[in-house]
């Protein structure tokens, strides 16, 4: 073949009409993901666009919005028990998953402000026996 996949560029997330504020707190503020300027030709579309990683995560509006409630990104973490104790600490409700836990990770789910199902987890746990 000639021509080769890079991996992921960006996800994108749907939210409702005026997301905006909401997006920024969660994502910018809580999780600590930069906020990118949108290019001039998509502002009027109206949500947010943020850096993950080496990743962009892109929150746009949908008109009659419904959450992705099992469809979901997975993000990778360094240190995910501080995560979930910060998270937590803002009232954040967790949802643990041990579905893999004969693996070397550990995982978490919750909900964005927007009901989309957000995936958190962390490759290499050695887990107490």
């Amino acid at each position: 073949m000639s021509f080769v996949f890079l991996g992921i560029d960006h996800v994108q997330l749907a939210a409702n009409e005026g997301c905006e504020p909401d997006a920024r707190k969660f994502y910018g503020e809580l999780l600590g993901w930069t906020e990118i300027p949108k290019p001039e030709s998509l502002r009027q579309r109206g949500g947010v666009w943020f850096q993950c990683g080496t990743h962009q995560v892109h929150i746009g509006v949908q008109k009659n919005f419904l959450p992705a409630t099992k469809a979901h990104p997975a993000f990778g973490v360094q240190n995910i028990n501080l995560l979930r104790q910060h998270l937590i600490q803002h009232n954040i409700q967790i949802i643990n998953d041990d579905a893999r836990e004969s693996e070397d990770c550990l995982r978490f789910y919750l909900n964005d402000p927007f009901g989309n199902r957000l995936e958190f987890i962390e490759w290499g746990v050695v887990r107490d026996e």
